[in-house]
């Protein structure tokens, strides 16, 4: 099968999935073609059935802004005829679906193409739902071949808020449990903690949706009935805010600024917590990756992290800004060996169980079949 992959290349969510996917595609043997404007960043490596296509942005004084759905639009269509693309898989609403639409359009006569677009998550909670953007989401994901979902969650959402009355397959992210497992990091704790400290860690974009006041605040509680120190990986928006934040409250000696990293594994092995206390999470897959390390998450009853993590089995769930409730529970598992190490080794098995890269890999195949 000839497949073409369309996603953000950038640090998120929807550009690591679709990246994944793709790999994992190649590696059983179809062709992925993956069509952006930058090589995506979790794309590294060689692949004899992995191509990339630069998607060129025209700078012409007449546009005050590049029109880059036209370009992207431009793009598929070039590449689906010269390869023979079998069908077109594009990752995040706006403005992909949006281009796949118009290159199968172009299309017409030529090359039959089927389009399937998967939903992340601000595409349509955020994204989608601005007034300017309602109308042409709705109609890209109307006119999509197929549609699947992240999420039970973002599924019931989309259909509601969108008035849809179509179908829309859900199938979950997923982990490699060969690639997230935990690792043993002594030399890197050490930079951290002494070992006394519990280390507790948060990984975002930093976006007010993840509300990091919380996480601070959460993390605050928690130090002060167990000594602990808190792992800051990411950057965003509020970067800057949370740094001056925690510079107030005197804990600038236990919170350490990490920065955006690809490969997060080693700090999520000597982490004990992984805080996600998010006000909307279409999945949680930063929450998926701590479990397969054998992280205990602390979040939030929203979105489709409740179908991610089993409450009081591989992490703690409470109400967005119950942070008093979420620390106390927290303190009570980490003071609690017998109870943190059943926790940690059921969060694990509850990843690889039933959010499996293989499981969900197949799912993707046996849906691109029906429109085939």
């Amino acid at each position: 099968m000839r497949i073409g992959m369309i996603c953000y290349p950038s640090y998120g969510g929807s550009g690591v999935v679709a990246t994944e996917l793709g790999k994992q595609l190649a590696f059983r043997g179809h062709e992925v073609h993956f069509i952006s404007y930058e090589r995506p960043f979790k794309l590294d490596l060689f692949h004899e059935n992995i191509i990339f296509h630069e998607v060129d942005i025209v700078d012409y004084p007449l546009f005050k802004f590049p029109p880059y759905s036209m370009a992207l639009a431009s793009k598929i269509y070039e590449v689906a005829k010269w390869a023979g693309l079998d069908l077109l898989h594009v990752h995040y609403a706006i403005p992909h679906a949006v281009s796949a639409y118009l290159a199968k359009q172009m299309l017409k006569g030529e090359l039959e193409l089927p389009v399937i677009t998967t939903l992340h998550g601000t595409d349509i909670t955020i994204v989608g739902l601005e007034k300017q953007f309602y109308d042409i989401t709705r109609f890209a994901i109307q006119s999509s071949d197929g549609v699947t979902a992240v999420s039970r969650s973002l599924r019931d959402e989309t259909l509601r808020r969108f008035k849809l009355n179509r179908q829309i397959e859900v199938i979950y992210n997923f982990v490699d449990p060969e690639e997230y497992r935990r690792l043993p990091c002594p030399q890197l704790k050490k930079r951290f903690t002494d070992g006394e400290d519990k280390l507790l860690i948060h990984i975002s974009n930093f976006r007010p949706v993840k509300r990091l006041k919380d996480v601070v605040d959460l993390f605050a509680l928690v130090n002060s009935k167990i000594p602990s120190k808190l792992l800051l990986v990411g950057d965003g928006p509020d970067g800057s805010y949370i740094h001056e934040y925690v510079r107030k409250i005197g804990l600038l000696d236990r919170v350490f600024f990490l920065g955006k990293q690809e490969r997060v594994v080693e700090l999520l092995s000597i982490s004990d917590l992984c805080l996600l206390p998010s006000e909307k999470e279409s999945f949680g897959l930063v929450a998926l990756e701590a479990m397969a390390c054998q992280v205990p998450v602390v979040g939030t009853k929203v979105g489709g992290l409740p179908e991610v993590v089993r409450d009081g089995e591989t992490g703690i769930l409470e109400k967005v800004g119950n942070v008093a409730a979420m620390a106390e529970r927290a303190v009570k598992l980490l003071s609690d060996e017998e109870s943190y190490l059943q926790m940690a080794l059921e969060s694990r098995r509850h990843a690889v169980n039933k959010f499996h890269v293989d499981d969900m890999v197949t799912n993707y195949l046996k849906y691109y079949e029906v429109f085939l």
